[in-house]
């Protein structure tokens, strides 16, 4: 009898040591199985967890096509691709060159007096002008067209001139260059939640909704 109680009192021992996790290693049993209460421990702000609706569940699983752009230039490109890099999106490119702007303008009309002479002239040969705008430095001035390239912009100042219109300028509003889109074919709600609350300058314009996703080229697009 008094070794049924021994050998009872040694396995007791045995059983408090193991439950104490002291013999984890030896064993390759811990003593806490699968509940691993340290990582319950770990958790921060558990209140917060909450079970979602099925409804939401649906809606964060549902794919759309986003677009962001136009973009002008390489350089917001870059930063747009980056703030996508820090959701974890990743986005295709589509390029597009777009032409300069060259205007034929009016010299600088300081005068009230002489502005007021020019405007009445090109109403009466029914001629379409508008404010320069864009050329601080330039200005006041009137715009009387518009054109893809410098020389269409020449041509149409020695036009002006051959009618009489002299005091005409070719102006530069803007130089060549690339605009780019960028597209998310397949966006989830997670993703498209993490895109809207981004705080981002490079996503300020936020990205749209569109229909499909834009055939590109393997000269125009790549993954970001």
């Amino acid at each position: 009898m008094r070794i049924v109680v021994v050998v009872l009192l040694a396995i007791n021992a045995l059983f408090f040591i193991w439950s104490q996790g002291w013999l984890d290693r030896v064993t390759g049993l811990p003593a806490e199985g699968g509940r691993e209460p340290h990582r319950l421990a770990a958790q921060q702000h558990p209140e917060r967890i909450q079970p979602l609706a099925a409804s939401a569940a649906v809606a964060l699983a549902q794919r759309s096509c986003l677009a962001l752009g136009p973009l002008d230039g390489d350089a917001a490109l870059a930063a747009a691709q980056a703030a996508l890099k820090a959701v974890g999106a990743e986005a295709q490119v589509r390029s597009e060159e777009q032409p300069g702007v060259w205007v034929v303008a009016t010299n600088k009309l300081g005068d009230p007096d002489y502005r007021a002479r020019k405007e009445a002239t090109y109403k009466q040969l029914r001629l379409n002008y508008e404010p320069l705008e864009g050329l601080p430095a330039e200005q006041p001035a009137f715009v009387l067209s518009r054109h893809a390239s410098q020389a269409e912009a020449t041509a149409a100042a020695a036009a002006l001139d051959r009618r009489g219109l002299t005091g005409l300028r070719v102006l530069a509003l803007s130089g060549p260059q690339t605009r780019h889109t960028l597209v998310i074919a397949q966006a989830d709600g997670l993703l498209a939640a993490k895109l809207k609350a981004s705080r981002s300058a490079a996503l300020d314009a936020g990205f749209k909704a569109c229909a499909t996703a834009p055939t590109t080229s393997a000269a125009s697009a790549a993954s970001s």
